[in-house]
């Protein structure tokens, strides 16, 4: 298999097995080897399935941008992987969409009061980054089923979360938003917005390119 082939054949695996092990085969299979092991299969198989996707990546080489991304795309860029990361931090604070979390009460606080799906987001965010950035078919591969995996997941886990929780989830959802600020404008919170800030900073200043406001800093 070449790697241009790989890579297509493990980017369908990676979203693929996402998919199917969040949502049609995951009772089934919790049922059967218990809720731990199953966590664990979970994340063996996204490991792998990832590792191969990014290993056909690199393995394809070099290949010439299809656009060249100016400093308006690389400011943009910056900005939007700033909001990523605080939605990412603020996103392990209260969250009632991750696994064993208690249902929501009351009125949404801070990177919720943004969106309900900040990981999600904050994912989606990326590889739309990284996409306009790096511009290459390989990285429309790549970061396109980061970015399907990440909005179809925030899809599928409004309807499994309104399974499970029925009107409690209904209330919630009639509070928060699916997009971004489509609810107006809000403060994600300081914890958030100083965590997800420091955070930034350092993944970019640590990125194997200048990447980020340090692009204009250094």
């Amino acid at each position: 298999m070449t790697p241009h082939a790989g890579l297509l054949h493990f980017a369908i695996l990676f979203v693929g097995t996402h998919f199917l092990l969040s949502h049609p085969l995951r009772a089934p299979l919790a049922r059967a080897v218990g809720e731990g092991p199953f966590r664990g299969i979970y994340s063996l198989i996204s490991l792998i399935t990832f590792g191969l996707m990014v290993y056909s990546y690199h393995a394809m080489g070099r290949e010439p941008p299809l656009w060249v991304a100016g400093n308006a795309i690389w400011l943009i860029a910056s900005v939007l992987m700033w909001l990523a990361s605080i939605l990412l931090v603020g996103s392990f604070i209260k969250n009632p969409a991750l696994p064993g979390a208690p249902r929501p009460k009351g009125a949404p606080t801070g990177v919720f009061r943004i969106t309900r799906h900040p990981m999600m987001w904050s994912f989606a965010l990326w590889a739309i980054v990284h996409l306009a950035v790096v511009a290459t078919s390989k990285a429309m591969v790549l970061d396109g089923a980061i970015l399907i995996l990440a909005l179809g997941g925030a899809v599928g886990q409004d309807s499994k979360k309104r399974a499970l929780m029925g009107e409690a989830w209904h209330e919630w959802t009639a509070q928060t938003a699916f997009v971004p600020f489509t609810r107006g404008l809000a403060w994600p919170g300081a914890v958030a917005a100083i965590g997800g800030t420091i955070f930034f900073f350092l993944v970019t200043w640590l990125h194997p390119i200048h990447a980020g406001f340090w692009r204009w800093i250094d």
